[in-house]
């Protein structure tokens, strides 16, 4: 059954939406403020990268879930989760320069060089700045439109440069679970995207013969 909700609905399925977005923050915050944690460091540390990956599975999953519910007014949702994706990775990109290096730039740059899951999850973060940035309308428009579509399909580098960054870091510990799941749901949605890619292109060239 279609639901197509009014300006006023979507507006309060976007606020909605935004606030709940900021939940898992304020509870991190919540639980290090009351001296709840043990490690607090590395709960904010893994929190906020668990969460820029979760964000970066809903905003993949807008076009799917569009498509397969013939819901469209669910585009309108895409941008917020592609900022709140940029804005837990900046968090946990934070974290890092924070906790581990006090922002003394040149040690995390030693860092980053040194360590092959710091070097990818810093690489994916750099290529998430630009996506932010031309999130505006006012950026499609000075982009054109296929300038801005062709920028923003570095979401498909991001995607597997996430997962390797989270499956590098696991590996320490042997514990494979969540990076497998990620990359399972990640894998899926960005093979629906070809899937539906590939069907366009072969009825285009089917309509120019």
């Amino acid at each position: 059954m279609a639901f197509n909700p009014t300006a006023r609905q979507t507006g309060l399925i976007k606020a909605a939406l935004f606030v709940l977005a900021l939940v898992p923050l304020a509870r991190m915050v919540y639980l290090t403020v009351t001296g709840q944690l043990v490690e607090p460091l590395e709960f904010i540390t893994r929190g906020t990268g668990d969460w820029t990956l979760y964000f970066l599975c809903f905003t993949l999953a807008v076009t799917p879930l569009r498509k397969l519910s013939k819901w469209n007014w669910l585009i309108k949702l895409r941008r917020m989760m592609g900022l709140y994706m940029f804005f837990y990775g900046l968090l946990h990109f934070m974290t890092f320069l924070w906790f581990d290096h006090f922002f003394d730039v040149q040690e995390m740059w030693k860092d980053v060089l040194k360590r092959p899951f710091i070097t990818v999850g810093f690489i994916a973060f750099v290529l998430l700045i630009p996506l932010a940035a031309t999130s505006t309308n006012a950026m499609i428009k000075r982009l054109g439109g296929k300038r801005w579509q062709w920028l923003h399909r570095l979401i498909y580098v991001i995607a597997p440069l996430a997962i390797l960054h989270f499956w590098w870091m696991k590996a320490g510990k042997h514990n494979f679970t969540q990076p497998i799941i990620f990359g399972v749901i990640l894998g899926a949605l960005l093979l629906m995207r070809v899937y539906w890619a590939r069907g366009k292109a072969l009825s285009a060239a089917t309509a120019a013969r």
